[in-house]
């Protein structure tokens, strides 16, 4: 069957339904800023201090090596969805490619990483209201969830605009932040225009303040700093016109990763030496203090608690389509194929937000180490999705050049050894996690999650062998 064939067989009501019953109501506008957005969050905002504190302007070339890694993930992906765009891509391909337990598990992993990540945002995003108004943080954080829960029930078409929205904020604040150094280094205005200069990049300790081995540490936080990127590939299913616009969202990552990564930090340890930022301050806060602008805490204020609203946003998301996508694999209960009028997710967003809810109160009740234990696994969960995308991508292009599936019109260059290459840089990162006494705390959770996943899978397939078998949607 060729890809026009396949395309042809769901002509009709994918005009206006996703393949699985969904509506196609995203349209580019709205893609293009979800995937932008899934590129920006907290990671910039609030945990570049952390990684300069460490590795100084070498941080800049961490993100580009690991922009590089994300560019060819991300193709991967595009390359997979093109031959067959499908909500909940990840866990479907890895069934269709690896087999039912590994979708499975990726469907529940991939749940459960936005799941907790939601919990922690809301959680943050109520922590940032008390910057302006002396209320509890229960407060903001009922009604952050409800006001986002309503949201993604209403439709699609809803979620997309606020994600629209949030982006568009995180995206003016960058670009600002960037012609505002690009001023002060050409002009010399504020109170750091007599110092900036782009040699600060390299006069202060050298590129290499703290050595190559330190740059290399910070590369899990840089990665961690993209985890959601992939985000668009769970859109597939409602894109107005996935063939187009996909591809387009994909092709935007490295310029993406250029301007409001690579060209922030240049443009702010150009004006700002690397040696006034540490671990815990957001270094746009720093930089907005060196400048003379205290009006800046409140303007990164506003936005990290955008960012955390699209991260729980997205959770709120992309849940109910897992765990959708679960059910109609017989790998999850059935009634969560409920969809409402509009076509989301009805009882498998409500699940994730009840959930996301009480999370939020265990968090605030007791604040303690297991409840950090389970938000580090949010981490390694993440980056078990781009392993599957690079994994099923290899193993379709081998069945796509043996003549057995039709080519996508998307293919990933440099397959496979690109994503061999991208699978290695992911191992080398793990590695790293587990050299860190900060961060291997990621990799304690995993191995039991696993364990857990396989008695339920062993027990679901007793109890329904369709559970183990994979069919085409």
């Amino acid at each position: 069957m060729t890809s026009a064939q396949v395309e042809h067989e769901h002509d009709g009501k994918e005009a206006v339904e996703g393949g699985e019953g969904y509506q196609r109501g995203l349209g580019a506008r709205q893609i293009q800023m979800i995937a932008i957005g899934g590129a920006i969050g907290t990671g910039l905002f609030l945990g570049a201090g952390k990684g300069i504190s460490k590795a100084g302007p070498s941080l800049i070339l961490a993100y580009a090596v690991a922009g590089f890694v994300i560019f060819l993930i991300m193709r991967a992906l595009g390359e997979l969805l093109m031959y067959r765009p499908v909500s909940g891509s990840f866990s479907e391909y890895a069934r269709e490619f690896i087999g039912p337990f590994a979708g499975f598990v990726t469907g529940w992993t991939y749940w459960l990483f936005w799941v907790v990540t939601g919990i922690t945002e809301v959680t943050a995003a109520a922590a940032y209201m008390t910057y302006w108004f002396d209320i509890p943080q229960w407060v903001s954080a009922l009604i952050f969830t409800l006001v986002l829960y309503g949201a993604n029930l209403i439709s699609v078409k809803l979620f997309g605009e606020l994600e629209f929205w949030f982006s568009m904020v995180k995206v003016t604040a960058i670009i600002g932040m960037i012609l505002i150094c690009a001023g002060i280094l050409t002009v010399g205005f504020s109170d750091a225009g007599d110092t900036a200069s782009v040699s600060h990049l390299w006069n202060e300790g050298g590129f290499f303040p703290h050595g190559v081995g330190s740059t290399l540490m910070t590369l899990q936080m840089v990665m961690f700093a993209f985890l959601a990127v992939e985000l668009v590939g769970v859109t597939a299913g409602e894109s107005k016109d996935p063939r187009t616009v996909l591809p387009r969202a994909i092709n935007t990552v490295p310029w993406r990763i250029a301007v409001f990564y690579i060209g922030a930090l240049i443009m702010i340890l150009s004006v700002v030496p690397w040696t006034s930022f540490h671990a815990g301050a957001s270094p746009f806060v720093v930089a907005f203090e060196k400048m003379g602008l205290p009006a800046g805490a409140g303007i990164v204020n506003f936005v990290v608690l955008t960012a955390a609203l699209s991260s729980c946003n997205s959770g709120m998301y992309s849940t109910g389509r897992m765990l959708r996508d679960l059910a109609l694999n017989s790998q999850g209960p059935q009634f969560f194929t409920k969809l409402t009028r509009s076509g989301t997710p009805l009882v498998g967003t409500t699940f994730s937000a009840a959930l996301m809810l009480v999370g939020v109160w265990i968090n605030y009740q007791w604040p303690g180490k297991a409840f950090d234990y389970v938000v580090s696994f949010a981490t390694i969960s993440g980056m078990w999705a781009w392993i599957v995308i690079l994994v099923c991508q290899i193993r379709y292009r081998a069945k796509s050049d043996r003549g057995e599936l039709p080519k996508s019109e998307f293919r990933a260059p440099g397959a496979p050894y690109a994503s061999w290459f991208a699978l290695a840089f992911i191992g080398m990162v793990i590695v790293l996690m587990g050299i860190d006494k900060d961060a291997r705390v990621s990799l304690y959770c995993a191995p039991l999650w696993g364990l857990i996943l396989a008695v339920a899978y062993l027990v679901l397939k007793r109890r329904n062998p369709e559970a183990a078998a994979f069919r085409r949607r």
